[in-house]
Parts: structure tokens; C-alpha cells; sequence
């Protein structure tokens, strides 16, 4: 059986959505599969909205698209009400904690604070990507945690590598500390 995962990334301009994309294509890839990354964002560029596309497979790609994705992130009101309609029933919806959500999703739903433990925990709201990045890791284990980690610091700036391999952990906390409740 063939493994694809579809994931769409998506919030507003500036959170850094279209490079999680990349660093998780990237992962996919050192990981030996095949991944295609594509993205749009609005006319504002920073705060309209955004999104990123993966696709990762272990056989061939035939088109670099989702159209409907297995793996939803919102990390905005607007992303969730744009694109929640795009989730395939059954699939897993990654949401910031600040959104509120309709009632019966067909989905597997999983509500974390990517946005405040940002701003409160790491005290940089600009590592909010590189936490939501770990949490789909550990939610879904699409790439390893070593290639991500790998993808993770090949990407962001120079003398950024352990404010960002934090944020990492902290995606990854955010989940396991979820499933112990």
C-alpha cells in the first residue's frame, strides 16, 4: 500500500506558514520519500491569508495540488473558516487554541496553544511555524523528528538554530502532554 499524506498549512501572511511548508518537504525528502510543497497567500502579503501545500509519498506524485487534504493547520479564524471545508471526513484538524470551531467536525480534532506558547513560553511569536511543524510530527509522524529537526536548521536564519530546535520541542510537548490527559 502506497503512503500519501496531503497536508495544508494554512493562517495569515507572516507566520511563516509557506517556509513550514518547505521544511516539511524537505524532512519528507531526507527522509527518502518524494514531496511536493506549493503555496498562495493573499494580496497583503503580511496578514491576509495564507497557506501551504505538502504532498508526501513514498511512490509518484502525479500532481502537485490538494485538493483535499488528510492534514488541516489553521492557526487563524479566517484559514479555519476558509479552508476547513478542504478537510477530508476522518482527517486531522490542527487548530491554535484561539479558534472557535463549529459543532459535529467530521474530523479528528485537536485544539493546541501553537500561538501562545510562542509568545508566553518562548517569548518569540515568530516561532509559532516551527512549533506547529513538531506538533504534526508527532500527531501524524509523516517525516521523522530527526530529519525535521535536520530541515528545521538547514532553513532558518544563522543564530536562530536553538531558539528554533526549542520551538520544535515544544510542538512536540504540546501533543504528548495532550495525550497523557
Amino acid at each position: 500500500m502506497e503512503l500519501r499524506n496531503k497536508i495544508r498549512l494554512s493562517g495569515s501572511g507572516g507566520q511563516g506558514l509557506i517556509l513550514a511548508g518547505i521544511i516539511l518537504a524537505e524532512a519528507a525528502i531526507l527522509d527518502g520519500k518524494n514531496a511536493v510543497q506549493s503555496q498562495s497567500y493573499g494580496p497583503e502579503a503580511r496578514g491576509g491569508a495564507s497557506k501551504a501545500e505538502v504532498i508526501i509519498s513514498d511512490g509518484d506524485i502525479d500532481y502537485p495540488k490538494v485538493e483535499e487534504a488528510e492534514v488541516l493547520l489553521s492557526l487563524t479564524q479566517v484559514a479555519y473558516s476558509k479552508y476547513v471545508n478542504t478537510l477530508k471526513k476522518g482527517g486531522t484538524l490542527i487548530l491554535d487554541s484561539s479558534i472557535e470551531l463549529s459543532k459535529n467536525l467530521p474530523f479528528n480534532v485537536i485544539k493546541i496553544p501553537i500561538l501562545n506558547t510562542a509568545v508566553e513560553k518562548i517569548k518569540k511569536p515568530m516561532v509559532a511555524n516551527i512549533i506547529a511543524l513538531g506538533a504534526i510530527q508527532a500527531i501524524t509522524e509523516v517525516v521523522s523528528i530527526k530529519s525535521l529537526e535536520k530541515a528545521v536548521l538547514n532553513r532558518v536564519p544563522k543564530g536562530t538554530e536553538e531558539l528554533n530546535k526549542q520551538a520544535l520541542l515544544e510542538g512536540y510537548n504540546l501533543i504528548k502532554e495532550k495525550n497523557r490527559k
